[in-house]
């Protein structure tokens, strides 16, 4: 596989003004001749807007070969691009008083069970009601590195995804839960209802995903601008129409289970993106986050946690068993 080059630097331990997290590219050559602009923009593992990329280039925080350069810029293969990413000023961002399923919490870190429907941090279309917003009210105390719209979050999950994610109190324990989650260490198995029945009880799906070429906004398997991505699948009951899985992620790509679930031909029951309409609909993805475990940043001691899959996905398996 042609990983382009894309060699990322997350530095996530920084948290000095001068020493903020930096993102790197080498330029392949079938991006040469490619804007600036629209290269970062369709690279970045997160969705954001071209415009915000141009904001970042005119305040001289991205430069290539150390230099800074105009949204314009036309890239030539070996050239490295690098971009600071400057930290977010969020001024209406508050507290707020919405209850959350605390699975547990020291002072190091926090494990929520996230219902489906909740944003993980603000961003375009939903400014309040995330679970950052109800972080503040509830820990008053949060890890700084990601800035101020996203304290604390060292991983996400889907807004009609639910169950298990940790957050982090203090820059330690962020700094060593993300070194956990870039090593693959970090455990997390999940639950899902799929389209069909899997020829197979047990698998694993090894397929790169990078951006849609068609639609930036959607991922897809596919050997251009991505990144290794890996998936292990067992088949826990079966219901003809549909298969009811474990899924455990090796790595932790953006949409991972939703996009590796459609290339093999069985998408996620109520999956709105990258699902199918008919059979059996459910609101959001049938997705549950159900087992996180990981090293504890101070102890030492792994902890794992689990929670049952919510009351409307226990509605579709009812449904199916009773067909």
């Amino acid at each position: 596989m042609n990983d382009l080059s894309k060699d990322v630097n997350h530095q996530a331990a920084s948290t000095s003004e001068e020493e903020r997290d930096v993102t790197e590219w080498t330029v392949s050559a079938e991006n040469a001749r490619e804007r600036i602009d629209k290269y970062i923009t369709e690279s970045w593992e997160e969705d954001i807007s071209r415009s915000q990329v141009q904001l970042w280039i005119s305040g001289g925080h991205v430069t290539v070969n150390g230099a800074p350069v105009k949204a314009n810029y036309k890239l030539s293969e070996g050239d490295k691009v690098s971009i600071v990413v400057p930290e977010a000023e969020v001024t209406d961002l508050i507290p707020e008083n919405i209850p959350l399923e605390v699975v547990y919490e020291d002072s190091d870190v926090i494990v929520i069970n996230k219902p489906r429907g909740m944003v993980v941090h603000p961003a375009a279309g939903h400014p309040s009601g995330t679970l950052v917003n109800a972080l503040m009210y509830h820990c008053k105390d949060l890890s700084g590195i990601n800035g101020e719209i996203r304290p604390g979050i060292v991983h996400r999950i889907d807004k009609d995804t639910s169950g298990l994610i940790m957050v982090a109190k203090n820059d330690a324990s962020h700094a060593s839960l993300a070194a956990q989650l870039k090593e693959h260490s970090v455990t997390r198995r999940y639950i899902a209802v799929v389209h069909g029945n899997l020829s197979h009880d047990k698998g694993t799906v090894d397929a790169p995903i990078g951006r849609d070429p068609h639609d930036r906004k959607l991922y897809t398997v596919t050997e251009k601008n991505s990144k290794k991505s890996v998936t292990h699948f067992t088949v826990m009951e079966r219901f003809g129409e549909c298969t009811l899985l474990e899924l455990q992620l090796e790595t932790g790509r953006t949409h991972q289970i939703r996009v590796h679930m459609k290339f093999i031909g069985h998408p996620l029951v109520g999956d709105p993106v990258y699902g199918r309409s008919k059979g059996i609909t459910m609101n959001g993805q049938a997705l549950h986050a159900a087992v996180l475990g990981f090293i504890h940043p101070t102890t030492g001691e792994y902890k794992e946690f689990s929670r049952p899959i919510p009351e409307d996905m226990e509605e579709v398996l009812l449904a199916l068993r009773s067909r």
